[in-house]
């Protein structure tokens, strides 16, 4: 009877330690592993659909004056290099001033991963007093708490607008396949 409850709680302590050692692995807790959550999920899908859409397809557009596929893409790269630029990261040296000049899908591939790479860096190098520190952003004082919720609800936003531009060409959504 005691080693069964022996092992009975030995199994209940190992069990409860791997949930603390997978999230100490995974990075920051509270709000900032929130937001890189919410991060993730969006530079994954972001990913997806840059990697499902054809590079024939990277050139439409749904009007004159509208982003293109590709523009769309490398307008969310961007804004993750400029969004952060407000909370004190600048871009990493070498990227691309002209990020609408790029159009191959690889190189588009590339640098989302690259930028939402530079956004989960800079939230997880930032510490919980960090969120306070005051900053401008659009020419309005706020936190850099609130420049990392502008970078979340921009990739979202734009994650939208590109399940529809995936979807009015005839493509679906990788993660929204049924399974086989």
């Amino acid at each position: 009877m005691k080693r069964l409850t022996l092992s009975s709680l030995a199994l209940v302590l190992v069990s409860s330690a791997l949930p603390r050692a997978a999230a100490a692995q995974a990075g920051p807790s509270g709000v900032r592993g929130d937001m890189i959550a919410q991060i993730d999920d969006a530079a994954g899908k972001i990913q997806q659909l840059a990697e499902a859409i054809p590079q024939d397809k990277y050139s439409w557009r749904p009007g004159a004056g509208v982003r293109s596929v590709s523009e769309a893409f490398m307008h969310v790269a961007g804004g993750n290099y400029f969004l952060m630029s407000f909370a004190g990261v600048p871009a990493p040296a070498g990227t691309s001033e002209n990020m609408d000049a790029i159009t191959e899908r690889a190189k588009v591939v590339d640098q989302l991963k690259r930028s939402f790479a530079h956004v989960r860096a800079a939230i997880a190098a930032a510490s919980d007093a960090d969120l306070d520190k005051p900053t401008e952003m659009f020419g309005q004082k706020t936190t850099y708490r609130n420049v990392y919720l502008t970078e979340v609800a921009h990739a979202h936003e734009h994650l939208g607008q590109l399940i529809a531009y995936a979807r009015m060409n005839g493509i679906t959504p990788p993660w929204s396949m049924p399974a086989r």
